[in-house]
């Protein structure tokens, strides 16, 4: 049934156009045929995953052309080596869970018994990761990280991509989890964007979780926020205060976590349409000589089956004072877009990639 998108800004800047350059079909509410205001194209990935890291590394010029580790549909899913040697070193009695699940529905399931046993809940999914989760005050959050942080030193070695830390509060039957996540990843196997940018002295400001998925390579701030609200304040803060030459990168986590993965469509078109007049005040806050990028990582569709990403093509735009209106076509990696930024900011060509004319 659904309804047309209401997305004036994302539609001037080319979202519809570059859905149809993906597909051959204009999304409802977003058909505008000229007239827009940068460049647009659809991109490919070349990396083999769909996952996270994949995804960011190689929007930063270093696609991953290797396949990450990943655990069974049996239960127990993890290896009994790695999960006995990690319980010992992390003086754990047992562990909850270790199975394929959804965050926000483990934790409604076994969130009474973690707090009652001190036993963190163990998962995975589709993609290359142990998640572990636990109540941040019952269990404690300097814990929980310190934990993870020994999974990560057992489940690297393996070629698993991330450990992620998940703290959750609340009493029973009102668990939330809470901005407190941390990822602990597998550094990038190549020179980045972002590293380029550090090695020239340039500023390199991650917001969100940025930091985390770069394994803290190539930056020089890290700014956290809990939701995409917050992200946008703190983007458009630090878009108009950082130093000529700096990158700002921002993820907006709640398009993944709250709707993508649980396949709320009516609550990622909201998302899409709070976010859209805050793009509109960053377009007017923009200097002469800002470029800004709208892209994605991966596809988190929210009417296909199953709880996990998707892979399909995702959209590029491109904007700011003075950038014309043009076609970009259909990119064939996301690393196109990190050598438009190399640059754009005057910083030495990446090892993969063509930038965007």
């Amino acid at each position: 049934q659904g309804r047309p998108l209401r997305l004036p800004t994302l539609e001037r800047l080319g979202l519809g156009a570059a859905a149809w350059r993906a597909t051959g079909q204009w999304p409802a509410g977003l058909d505008r045929r000229d007239g827009f205001e940068g460049g647009f194209a659809s991109a490919q990935e070349a990396s083999r995953g769909k996952d996270t890291p994949s995804g960011h590394w190689e929007m930063c010029g270093v696609p991953v052309p290797f396949d990450w580790h990943v655990f069974p549909r049996e239960v127990p899913c993890f290896p009994r080596p790695q999960m006995q040697a990690w319980m010992a070193a992390a003086g754990l009695e047992g562990v909850l869970g270790e199975c394929h699940a959804s965050g926000t529905e483990i934790i409604a399931e076994l969130g009474d018994e973690q707090v009652r046993s001190g036993r963190p809940i163990v998962y995975t999914s589709a993609d290359s990761v142990v998640q572990v989760a636990a109540h941040e005050e019952a269990f404690g959050l300097a814990r929980l990280l310190h934990v993870c942080e020994l999974a990560f030193a057992q489940f690297a070695p393996l070629n698993v991509a991330r450990v992620i830390a998940r703290p959750f509060v609340g009493t029973s039957g009102h668990y939330r989890r809470t901005a407190n996540r941390k990822d602990y990843a597998i550094e990038p196997p190549g020179r980045t964007l972002l590293d380029v940018a550090r090695e020239a002295n340039r500023e390199v400001i991650a917001l969100g979780k940025i930091g985390d998925i770069f394994a803290h390579r190539g930056i020089s701030q890290e700014v956290k926020a809990p939701d995409n609200a917050a992200l946008a304040l703190r983007l458009i803060e630090q878009a108009t205060s950082a130093p000529d030459g700096a990158i700002v990168f921002a993820n907006f986590v709640d398009f993944d976590s709250s709707f993508g993965h649980r396949r709320d469509v009516a609550g990622y078109a909201d998302a899409l349409e709070a976010l859209d007049p805050a793009l509109e005040v960053l377009r007017t806050r923009l200097r002469p000589g800002d470029l800004v990028a709208i892209t994605a990582d991966h596809g988190c569709d929210p009417t296909w089956r199953g709880t996990d990403h998707t892979r399909e093509q995702v959209p590029v735009l491109l904007f700011g004072p003075g950038l014309a209106a043009a076609d970009h076509g259909v990119r064939d990696t996301f690393a196109d877009l990190g050598q438009t930024i190399a640059r754009h900011l005057g910083l030495g060509a990446l090892d993969h990639g063509v930038a965007i004319r």
